[in-house]
């Protein structure tokens, strides 16, 4: 599977996007009108009464590039029309990466040419561009910025009365997971889609084996195990212009006020499954990580490996385990263990000598969860992941408290922890980074 967090979401490119380079799909896209126009793309009403729900991109880096890609191939009638990114030169390198996408899919579909509607004048920078793609008729957006700012642009969506794709995280401390909840209650009540970037909830594999543990083929769960253990990412050279700002925006993935640390950024996909599985979120946590190999200050100040223990409702425990460190066992996965048996909710479930796989089709997550947004929009009747994955973003913030100060942290002490991650007065200035966690010093907010 895919890896969403290797993909580097800070995409630097220098080269600037023309208007010339826009015409490269205008005549692709003037081909497909009349097929748009003779009902090929009709799919049911969207906002404002129209069969095209027009996409806006907010962050435009690779998983957000990645994501609108995915949501062009994911369903017809609908169109990425505005983009927005706080960099120029990472806006410019999405676009021309969208555009070779459509380039590439109408030589056997002409009409995809379509899906992509930019021009010039809806493209926006700065750290209001995601105001201006919210107020360029767009139907729903796509967040994908570095994950401290989800919280901002998930409430300023739904105040906008838009349907939203988030990825995940969608936040990196317990005054944004308050928010994106509250904003998820909203969304409901105004009729708004809100879909995550949980993937594996619309993996077929693990949507059949899940039905087959909730109708307890497994008995009663009694623990369960969530790994993701892999080597380090990427990393981009400081440039002599950069601020401080810019360089932690850059490299967004060392620093937690923006990132919430990888066990939040990335591990947060296991964890998620754990409360699938379990139907719950834990308890209380306890449990320790460091800080042993990446130590230069290039790194900012995260840990590199993290080791928590998560009790359930039922008294179950659950060990998760997350590390970025180079030449070490590499495993990403979760185990779920009952009375009756034990399974791999991605696939298969052992129940004595009886064991069940799942056989059926694949499907390519990433592409589904866009559609089934989309169906669920056209249907009248959209998604809301919003509480679940606020609840499993929580889980993880849960482990980082936990680690960060060697201390047992409960889920009430998570929820209302009074711990703010986002500078003050936000602009591209001098930034200083803060002390790296010490478990036993760093204290609980």
């Amino acid at each position: 599977m895919k890896n969403k967090a290797t993909e580097d979401s800070s995409s630097p490119s220098s080269r600037e996007f023309s208007r010339r380079e826009f015409l490269k799909v205008s005549a692709a896209s003037a081909a497909a009108a009349a097929l748009m126009s003779s009902g090929k793309f009709a799919m049911g009403a969207a906002a404002g009464g129209s069969d095209i729900i027009k996409v806006g991109l907010i962050g435009c880096g690779g998983r957000g590039t990645g994501a609108a890609g995915d949501c062009m191939s994911g369903s017809e009638g609908v169109q990425i029309v505005a983009m927005g990114d706080l960099f120029r030169d990472r806006l410019d390198a999405s676009l021309s990466n969208l555009q070779n996408v459509v380039a590439e899919q109408s030589k056997n579909n002409p009409a995809f040419a379509q899906k992509l509607a930019v021009t010039p004048e809806r493209c926006f920078t700065g750290f209001d561009a995601y105001k201006k793609v919210l107020d360029s008729g767009v139907d729903m957006v796509i967040l994908a910025t570095p994950p401290g700012f989800r919280p901002i642009h998930i409430r300023a969506a739904v105040d906008a009365g838009k349907h939203i794709f988030a990825e995940k995280p969608v936040a990196v401390d317990a005054k944004g997971i308050r928010s994106v909840m509250e904003s998820g209650r909203i969304a409901k009540q105004k009729g708004l889609g809100f879909v995550a970037g949980t993937q594996r909830r619309h993996q077929n594999g693990y949507i059949e084996t899940m039905k087959r543990i909730h109708d307890g083929a497994l008995g009663e769960i009694v623990a369960a195990q969530c790994y993701w253990n892999q080597g380090g990412l990427w990393l981009h050279d400081r440039q002599p212009e950069w601020s401080d700002t810019e360089y932690q925006i850059r490299n967004w993935l060392y620093y937690t006020w923006l990132s919430g640390d990888h066990i939040v950024e990335q591990h947060v996909h296991n964890i998620d499954v754990v409360n699938w599985a379990l139907q719950a979120h834990p308890v209380k946590a306890f449990g320790s990580g460091g800080r042993q190999v990446r130590t230069d200050p290039k790194y900012g100040h995260i840990f590199d490996h993290f080791d928590i223990q998560f009790q359930y409702p039922g008294g179950q425990w659950v060990h998760s385990m997350s590390r970025q460190i180079d030449g070490c066992v590499n495993n990403v996965s979760e185990f779920v263990a009952g009375s009756k048996g034990v399974s791999d909710p991605n696939g298969w479930i052992q129940s004595g000598k009886k064991r069940w796989e799942y056989k059926g089709p694949g499907n390519n997550p990433y592409v589904q969860e866009h559609t089934d947004l989309v169906k669920s929009i056209r249907a009248g009747q959209p998604l809301n992941e919003a509480q679940s994955v606020a609840e499993s973003v929580l889980t993880a913030i849960m482990g980082r408290m936990a680690a960060y100060t060697g201390q047992e942290v409960t889920w009430e002490q998570a929820l209302n922890s009074k711990e703010d991650l986002m500078p003050a007065n936000l602009d591209f200035g001098p930034l200083p980074v803060p002390p790296v966690a010490i478990p036993g010093r760093t204290r609980l907010i």
